[in-house]
């Protein structure tokens, strides 16, 4: 037996129990080089509690530890348990003895038994998590406007008054507005108050660095007159001319219409003593790139992976998805992980019927394969933002039969492309 096997052998992976909390966070803070204040670790161990969580045991030594937000994530169609993995971490003196993988191991089992057919991360390395199944399913631009000069747009904004709000109030005031477009984008979650409150405002000065960057305290503005739905509102942060120009942070934008997206956009781009307005992970069909008149104006300034999505239970997540176009075709799908998805197997769908029904089956088949691809290509098209034409462009999906990936595509396809718009 090899060092490294010896090592691996005598480590226990096992559930965290509460009573280790805080020696995971001091592993977890270690791992990344962290030293968050106590609000932000409070909050942390909030999260870690209530999440699934494993961790790795060198005797009594806690070497390695894996967590998992609980979350409903939205697929074309439907939404579905999702186990969001976070504070991956293996101690640096117990590192390439298998305990990542065990642990990932063990996570799947975990996954299996609260009912969660998917999980999803947004890796700090991406070139790990590939050998587990994940794959990049979203993808987001970086948005930067010219605010020195009025923005100019294609079409006209929505007339309705804009307005700040407390934000304070922004949960319960914006959360019907967001749960009534969720169904639009795939790959959001949804959200209960504690998740608007610090995920998303960020109320409480939890997140890392907060406050730290020069950034003033959120503020909330919202499209419509006190009493009625808002059309749409947007979360900002600013930072005053002082070193640099005056920059308007947008950390979220949602509205219902592009009139209601130009009126948005218009204000935060009027905001004085600004001139900049910088928005990160947007969707990379964002109206607003086709509403800017001069494309000069609105510039794409990063393009990137978002959510790294991974199917694992294959059978429900294809089922209970929606579908553009019937599709009756033969994959052949690899999973070293989980074994259980892997064989060929005959996908149907038929869109008229319910998403969830019968009308979409998948089931094992002795047949030949139309298509033969890993389960992390198609956890990258599972949620319709990448076709599997450009894995098969690039040599890591094969088509058998001519016209199969075509017909596969289009089964596949959204009227949105995936968007997750969080970055935790």
């Amino acid at each position: 037996m090899t060092t490294d096997a010896a090592a691996h052998a005598t480590t226990d992976i096992r559930y965290l129990a509460e009573a280790d909390l805080d020696r995971a966070l001091d592993l977890s803070y270690t791992v990344f080089h962290l030293k968050p204040g106590d609000r932000t670790r409070s909050f942390h161990r909030d999260l870690l509690r209530d999440g699934l969580r494993i961790g790795a045991y060198d005797g009594g030594q806690l070497a390695g530890l894996t967590g998992a937000h609980r979350r409903t994530m939205t697929v074309p169609g439907s939404q579905l348990p999702c186990a969001a993995v976070d504070f991956v971490s293996v101690l640096p003196t117990h590192r390439r003895r298998g305990i990542l993988n065990s642990m990932m191991d063990e996570l799947w089992r975990r996954c299996a038994a609260d009912g969660r057919p998917l999980a999803c991360l947004w890796p700090s390395e991406s070139a790990i998590y590939g050998r587990y199944g994940f794959g990049a399913a979203t993808e987001t631009y970086g948005i930067e406007i010219d605010a020195s000069r009025p923005l100019a747009l294609r079409s006209a904004p929505d007339s309705r008054p804009l307005r700040l709000i407390d934000p304070a109030e922004a949960p319960a005031m914006l959360a019907p507005r967001y749960d009534a477009t969720l169904p639009q984008r795939a790959g959001r979650f949804t959200r209960d108050g504690n998740w608007w409150r610090a995920g998303a405002l960020d109320l409480d000065g939890v997140r890392m660095n907060a406050g730290q960057d020069g950034f003033g305290p959120v503020r909330v503005v919202v499209l419509g007159a006190p009493g009625e739905q808002p059309g749409g509102y947007a979360f900002y942060r600013t930072r005053g001319p002082g070193e640099g120009p005056g920059v308007v942070r947008v950390d979220e934008l949602e509205a219902e219409s592009a009139p209601a997206a130009a009126a948005l956009w218009s204000y935060l781009a009027s905001i004085d003593l600004t001139s900049t307005v910088r928005a990160g992970s947007r969707p990379a069909d964002d109206p607003l790139l086709y509403l800017a008149a001069d494309r000069d104006q609105v510039r794409v300034t990063g393009q990137e992976p978002n959510l790294w999505l991974r199917l694992v239970d294959v059978r429900t997540a294809l089922t209970a998805r929606s579908w553009a176009a019937p599709v009756d075709l033969v994959l052949g799908l690899r999973d070293t992980a989980l074994p259980a998805n892997a064989g060929r197997f005959r996908l149907t769908t038929d869109p008229t019927g319910p998403a969830g029904s019968s009308d979409t089956t998948w089931e094992p088949t002795d047949e030949a394969p139309d298509i033969s691809l890993d389960v992390r290509e198609l956890a990258s098209c599972y949620l319709g933002g990448t076709p599997l034409r450009h894995f098969v462009h690039a040599g890591l999906a094969t088509e058998h039969t001519p016209g199969a990936v075509r017909r596969l595509d289009a089964a596949l396809e959204t009227a949105w492309l995936p968007c997750t718009g969080e970055n935790h």
